[in-house]
């Protein structure tokens, strides 16, 4: 039986709908997003399959020829929003980013699949998959500069936690002499409170024109650009993405791309304790240029249960975080542990939850046999929705929405997450 929330969501989604792809929310995001439009896929599958499918095709029809998916297809020009095609200046058709986006296609396109019947003759499957696996090569090629299996990331924004604490130490080394003068879009659409700050968008806009400078050559920014960070939360989802990117290479019988695939797997595995920081408890992202640990329990850490590594111990570590996460936040589940550096329940990533990262912790927290913590998720995440609405992020303390409401994947999250107890 659907309730006024479902109808909500759809509603959101269909609204949100530009004729192939999604926009995040009307005005703060006009364009298509990398990360949003695969979790609204997940949406979409609820109500319309088809829909849900060419949400991904449109995706992917913006891939570089080195297997890039980039985080931002410009499919048509709007002048409300900084930085659009001309500041990014890629030369590519259709106009994109020149950077990317937290790679977790694979593990949505596999969950379609199997919807539909894990059918390996699937008629829309076939270029999906290649189109995973030249990104994944993408990634092992040009973000594994430790050959260790994790990911390294050449902009913040690539990680999809723009401004979460862990990239601070990283960005005040960026110099922002020459970025010159520029009129932000965001903090016309929401508050600023909400954004990342002045300075910090000035550091973001440095870094841009650095990529641009260089061609967008990946090489290059790869290995002298002014920002180099092992993500936690990318390195979790890029293993999950290969794991889940596996299941369909066997279904297949791409045997040369399973043993690819496996051996991927094993050497992020093998590489993950590089980000393991003992005093934290937790998985933390770390500077690649200092070798220094951000040392911040963030929601990203949790991915560990969704990528399926730790041992015994460091997951005992990690789920004494998440109960100790309960004593300051209302509603789990924060992007940034309370009195952390810089921690703020309502500005973007440095407190706020966000229901694309609570979604993908519970899965990995039920398969891992802690289904108690993943209900607490999921009912937290309802409560979140039925007290403020779609919202882009809520306050872990007050519940109450912050930055874009109308929201596309916080409306997908509901209808293929949320609604259902004991989770998808």
């Amino acid at each position: 039986m659907r309730s006024d929330l479902d109808d909500q969501a759809i509603a959101i989604l269909k609204r949100n709908d530009r004729g192939g792809y999604t926009v995040p929310t009307h005005g703060l995001y006009p364009y298509q997003w990398n990360w949003d439009s695969a979790f609204v896929a997940l949406g979409f599958a609820e109500f319309d399959t088809d829909r849900a499918w060419t949400e991904i095709e449109t995706l992917v029809s913006g891939q570089w020829d080195d297997g890039m998916i980039p985080h931002i297809i410009f499919h048509k020009q709007d002048p409300g929003y900084f930085p659009g095609p001309s500041v990014w200046g890629t030369g590519k058709t259709p106009p994109t980013s020149g950077i990317t986006q937290p790679p977790v296609l694979a593990s949505v396109v596999r969950r379609l699949w199997e919807a539909e019947g894990a059918d390996p003759a699937h008629p829309r499957l076939r270029r999906l998959y290649e189109a995973c696996l030249a990104s994944h090569r993408w990634f092992h090629r040009f973000r594994d500069p430790l050959g260790n299996g994790l990911v390294m990331v050449t902009h913040n924004w690539e990680t999809g936690r723009d401004n979460s604490s862990e990239w601070d130490d990283a960005l005040a080394r960026v110099d922002t002499s020459g970025v010159g003068t520029y009129q932000r879009r965001d903090t016309g659409h929401v508050d600023a409170a909400m954004r990342p700050t002045a300075a910090e968008y000035d550091r973001y806009v440095a870094i841009l024109q650095f990529g641009r400078n260089s061609g967008w050559n990946h090489r290059t920014i790869a290995d002298t650009g002014p920002f180099r960070v092992v993500d936690v939360g990318m390195s979790m989802e890029l293993l999950r993405a290969n794991r889940d990117l596996r299941v369909i290479a066997e279904a297949l019988g791409d045997a040369a791309a399973v043993q690819e695939l496996d051996e991927r797997i094993a050497l992020s595995e093998a590489g993950m304790d590089w980000l393991w920081n003992d005093a934290a408890g937790a998985y933390c992202s770390r500077d690649v240029t200092t070798g220094e640990s951000s040392g911040l329990v963030t929601n990203a850490s949790f991915l560990a249960f969704y990528a399926g590594v730790g041992s015994a111990a460091q997951r005992d570590r990690l789920l004494a975080g998440l109960a100790r996460m309960t004593t300051s936040a209302t509603y789990l589940l924060p992007s940034l542990e309370a009195g952390s550096r810089a921690y703020d329940h309502q500005r973007y990533w440095r407190g706020p939850i966000w229901l694309v990262v609570s979604y993908m912790v519970a899965i990995g927290l039920a398969e891992a046999g802690h289904g108690d913590w993943a209900e607490r998720i999921r009912a937290d995440s309802a409560q979140l929705i039925a007290k403020s609405g779609f919202y882009e992020s809520f306050s872990p303390e007050t519940g109450a929405g912050s930055g874009g409401n109308d929201f596309s994947w916080t409306a997908a999250m509901w209808l293929a997450w949320v609604r259902k107890a004991g989770g998808a």
